[in-house]
């Protein structure tokens, strides 16, 4: 594994809640940037939360300490805690309900385990440089989408 971790700042946008949605992720190491966005034409916010992270995870190489740095408390808390008991009851929750969006916890889940991943809360739109760029490429994955333009930059 790589000694200085990857620093991954995700978000998801989307107009309507479900509606046109985009997700975004700058991915940040050793001095090095790159920008990934892309999009959905129907879709809800958390599902492009969680998009960014998976596609960020999916776009590395080889394993690597990771920190994902997310302004959604619902990704950072869904894989720092409440994972691991919906994984012990079948991907139930508490109320013994399906778990919402599995299909995209279980690639987040998979793809989380190549690596030795730290999740991290920041506070969106509060001028943090990372969740600022990443907000706007999310922004850009939705615009896309909403104009026909290519949906997805890797």
């Amino acid at each position: 594994m790589s000694e200085e971790p990857i620093r991954i700042y995700t978000d998801g946008a989307c107009k309507g809640n479900p509606g046109p949605g985009g997700w975004g992720a700058l991915l940040m190491h050793e001095g090095k940037e790159r920008e990934l966005h892309g999009g959905e034409a129907q879709t809800t916010n958390n599902r492009m939360e969680l998009m960014a992270v998976i596609e960020s995870l999916r776009s590395l190489k080889r394993a690597a300490t990771v920190q994902i740095h997310t302004d959604s408390s619902y990704v950072q808390q869904g894989m720092s805690a409440w994972i691991h008991k919906w994984k012990r009851q079948g991907w139930l929750t508490a109320d013994r309900k399906p778990v919402k969006n599995v299909d995209l916890w279980r690639a987040l889940d998979e793809l989380a385990a190549a690596h030795v991943v730290s999740w991290h809360w920041v506070k969106g739109h509060a001028g943090h440089p990372g969740n600022e760029r990443a907000d706007r490429l999310a922004n850009q994955g939705v615009a896309e989408i909403m104009t026909g333009a290519r949906a997805a930059s890797r």
